[in-house]
């Protein structure tokens, strides 16, 4: 039983870990769609509409990422809306990251290097997620033409 419990435990910090890193890549539209929500409950919206209002914000700010990468020509346009993205997943990262090694490195300096790490790493994969949601340059661009 105790290697059942101690497998279980394993599969269940691989499956937040695994959850942290897809739901990174959308953390700018997580926290607009919660500061929407939250604005909506305050101004008396009941929590049933907070939360379609913020479901709608969180959509609306995904949407917007999507025809800023469409509509931008420029690469460091783009790379600068992808990074508009990226910098608050980091920052998930690092406070998820450091939420984990506080109950397990009891020193300081050892939990904000792994913190760091963990923030890079889910940054990178963020970063890498929303690159491959970035449409293609135009047809033809940068290869050569044969006539």
């Amino acid at each position: 039983m105790i290697i059942l419990a101690i497998l279980a435990t394993l599969a269940g910090i691989a499956g937040l870990c695994w959850l942290l890193f897809n739901l990174a890549v959308f953390a700018l539209p997580l926290f607009a769609g919660i500061a929407v929500g939250s604005w909506a409950h305050a101004t008396g919206a009941g929590i049933p509409g907070a939360v379609i209002v913020g479901a709608i914000g969180a959509a609306v700010t995904f949407g917007l990422f999507q025809l800023l990468l469409l509509a931008a020509r420029p690469a460091w346009i783009k790379l600068v809306v992808i990074l508009a993205f990226v910098a608050p997943a980091a920052i998930a990262g690092y406070h998820a990251t450091l939420g984990i090694v506080k109950l397990t490195i009891p020193s300081d300096t050892w939990q904000l290097v792994f913190s760091i790490v963990g923030a890079a790493a889910v940054g990178v994969t963020a970063f890498m997620r929303l690159t491959m949601m970035a449409p293609p340059g135009p047809a033809g661009q940068g290869a050569a033409r044969a006539s």
